[in-house]
């Protein structure tokens, strides 16, 4: 579920683990404004893989190397990695307030003209130098934390990317080999009825059949040329959609070919617990959350317009050569007669408010609000969307269980029917029903796997069970450590 937020926008070393359903660390989406500290912080990605049990035929694509590769050339993570720089030199913005601003100038030309004791033409050079120093300014302390902010919601806006297009790969693999599985039942299931059509032919040569049984099977047989041709369809968009996901160009390479078959694997369910750990992993919430923090933040810098603010200056001029006038000056002792240096120091303080100062904090405040809504409510969805995916999780299991069964009895039916329609102890019409039966079965079989496959990746996704990551450069009780586990 993606929720609007206000606020804006990443290389991180990744390294991938990618190990069974049952054995793995699980790992732990988007909003719009704001950003995370320490951008050479080393980030280990451990990928959740559930890899239901597939061989490695020369030239496929394993779950594992799918994902691996979307890590390396996906077109939304480059993107997002690209954008921790951007964030760092907006860090760099909001620090610039507490460090001095010195500018140098140096005029030079030649003065000329006739003045009381003087004539003739003089050349000149004057060198300026000024030094402004914040000494209080309520806006220091918010514009500090708001810089790192800044770059944690850009680390986590990576976080989220990795999270989504990771979650989007392995769909797309499953959707690939849940069609390519269809579209081969339904291959062999009309290879068997053009064996009948066959079989009918030869019967209705021979005399032993009329036309009606040659053309009844005839038509079951074509009967599935569409649905075959609806299953490569989608087998093939999926392999688009897979390669989208890769970062692969189908117009250069061949799309990618997915490796193994999808089968059922059992799943342990807590919901209780695993909504308290996902609170605490979910990469979005963890975003959502800062952007509510970076919103405060601007509010404050807004609201420090309130307070006095002071400034210290040291303004220098040094003269190489004297005699020169300056440029408002009436007589000789408003002149240049030697370098010099003045201090001093100035304040301001709004003591009206004619409404801008406050205008603005209400429209922060506003933006604040609406963060801290969105929050909460990605935070009471978790809940609701573990359980369910639990009851479906539950229903598809019970689904596959009988659909395992149903599926044997159809197909041990169709092999007799089969065997004894050659003969003509068995009617065409009861040939039909026990092969529809079967394809029927056979079908709902996969589809049940295939949906077992999607519910646990949605239930890694609502976990924040996709990845974990760890700062070995953070220091213990840092501000960022500190702002990764709120």
């Amino acid at each position: 579920m993606r929720l609007p937020l206000r606020l804006t926008t990443q290389s991180v070393a990744v390294a991938l683990r990618a190990t069974r359903h049952e054995c793995v660390e699980r790992m732990g989406r988007a909003l719009p404004t704001g950003k995370r500290l320490q951008p050479a912080a080393s980030v280990q990605v451990l990928v959740l893989i559930l890899i239901a049990s597939f061989a490695c035929p020369t030239g496929a694509v394993t779950l594992q190397e799918v994902l691996r590769t979307t890590l390396e050339r996906n077109p939304a993570i480059l993107e997002a990695k690209a954008g921790l720089e951007q964030a760092a030199g907006q860090r760099l913005v909001f620090r610039s307030i507490v460090w001095p601003d010195f500018d140098v100038d140096v005029p030079a030309g030649v003065q000329y003209g006739h003045r009381a004791g003087e004539s003739g033409v003089k050349g000149f050079a004057v060198g300026r130098g000024n030094l402004e120093q914040t000494l209080f300014n309520m806006a220091v302390p918010p514009s500090l934390r708001r810089g790192d902010i800044e770059v944690l919601i850009a680390e986590q806006q990576l976080n989220v990317a990795v999270f989504e297009q990771l979650h989007a790969a392995r769909l797309a693999f499953y959707a690939a080999l849940y069609n390519r599985s269809l579209e081969s039942i339904r291959d062999k299931q009309r290879q068997k009825l053009e064996e009948n059509v066959a079989t009918q032919k030869n019967r209705f040569e021979a005399g032993l059949a009329d036309r009606s049984a040659f053309t009844s099977a005839t038509v079951q047989a074509d009967e599935l040329i569409p649905q075959s041709e609806a299953a490569q369809r989608a087998y093939r968009e999926a392999q688009l959609n897979l390669a989208q996901a890769m970062g692969i160009d189908p117009a250069r390479s061949s799309l990618p070919e997915p490796d193994g078959e999808l089968e059922f694997v059992p799943m342990r369910i807590d919901v209780a617990a695993e909504t308290a750990t996902a609170l605490q992993r979910r990469v979005d919430l963890k975003l959502a959350r800062l952007f509510v923090r970076a919103a405060n933040e601007d509010q404050r810098i807004i609201a420090a317009d309130y307070y006095p603010r002071l400034v210290g200056s040291i303004h220098g001029e040094w003269v190489p050569v004297s005699g020169i006038h300056r440029q408002e000056s009436t007589s000789k002792t408003q002149d240049f007669i030697g370098s010099e240096v003045r201090e001093k120091a100035a304040y301001t303080w709004r003591v009206i408010d004619n409404g801008k100062v406050g205008g603005a904090v209400l429209t922060a405040r506003a933006a604040r609000e609406e963060n801290e809504l969105t929050c909460r409510k990605l935070e009471s969805n978790v809940s609701r969307e573990l359980s369910r995916i639990a009851n479906d999780v539950q229903a598809i299991a019970a689904r596959e269980k009988s659909l395992v069964s149903a599926s044997a009895a159809a197909e041990e039916s169709a092999r007799t029917v089969r065997e004894n329609v050659a003969t003509g102890l068995i009617s065409p019409l009861e040939y039909r029903v026990s092969q529809t039966a079967f394809l029927k079965t056979k079908s709902g079989l996969l589809d049940a796997v295939y949906q077992h496959n999607v519910a646990a990746a949605e239930w890694d996704r609502v976990a924040g069970r996709y990845f974990q990551f760890s700062y070995e450069t953070r220091k213990p009780g840092s501000e960022a450590d500190k702002s990764s586990n709120r």
